[in-house]
């Protein structure tokens, strides 16, 4: 794990699109939430044909990890300049989401029940 934190990223991103004159101009809510799509896509593209067990073993191939690295990384670029330009603080907002997924999914046997032959 790194020691640099998503405030260091926030932060470097902010710098980037500014030197660039791209903080107003184009990095917009609406073109962030754009570009995060087209991200995820991407993202999906490389493991849309893959078997579970190639996708589970993806970052053992050098060309396919590099790739999945590399659009994890735009993914997290756009989400965090998106999450920037709305005010919203990541981390609180996903710890506060794993409160309400704890009351809305509690702890127990939450597994399917298997079918019975002949059963549907």
């Amino acid at each position: 794990m790194s020691t640099r934190d998503l405030v260091d990223l926030r932060d470097a991103l902010r710098a980037f699109a500014k030197a660039r004159d791209w903080d107003d101009r184009y990095h917009t809510p609406k073109n962030l939430v754009m570009a995060l799509s087209a991200e995820v896509g991407e993202l999906t593209d490389l493991f849309q044909w893959l078997t579970p067990e190639e996708a589970q073993n993806a970052m053992q191939d050098p060309e396919l990890a590099w790739n999945v690295r590399d659009e994890l990384a735009d993914v997290m670029h756009y989400l965090t300049r998106l999450a920037d330009k709305l005010g919203v603080d990541l981390v609180e907002a996903s710890f506060a989401k794993i409160e309400r997924n704890e009351q809305r999914f509690p702890t127990g046997d939450l597994r399917p029940v298997p079918v019975e032959k002949g059963e549907m």
